[in-house]
């Protein structure tokens, strides 16, 4: 298979000859062969392995986003990634980094829904009156 992970402003990875590829998605793991067939899969913050012959194991912590498999590519499309070798440290910046960011951003959402939802009322309340 050929690996593309893309950011939003970057190819962070691109790689051929990958093995396999075991993701983190919303519904739970996800494993990818050469001969599986088209999917798409929304990501969860995680970390996502990929297996090269040449390389062997190689693992990246991703942010949520998006992975498509067509034929013997696979793309996946987050926000943010982080390479390293040591799996630990790359599960700490998983929890430290990606879901933090991700509590901020409901919060943050959560007000805006509030604003709108006041601003709405007020304006049919200016509507009727």
């Amino acid at each position: 298979m050929n690996l593309k992970i893309l950011l939003p402003f970057e190819i962070f990875i691109d790689t051929t000859d990958v093995l396999r590829i075991v993701v983190q998605t919303r519904e739970g793991s996800l494993g990818l062969l050469p001969h599986r067939r088209d999917c798409v899969a929304a990501l969860a913050p995680g970390i996502l392995l990929y297996q090269t012959n040449a390389v062997g194991e190689a693992y990246v912590a991703v942010d949520e986003g998006v992975l498509v498999k067509i034929g013997p590519d696979v793309l996946v499309s987050v926000r943010r990634a982080i390479g390293g070798a040591d799996l630990h440290q790359l599960r700490d910046a998983v929890e430290r980094q990606f879901l933090t960011v991700n509590e901020h951003e409901q919060d943050a959402r959560s007000v805006m829904a509030k604003l709108e939802a006041g601003f709405l009322h007020r304006l049919a309340t200016i509507r009727h009156g």
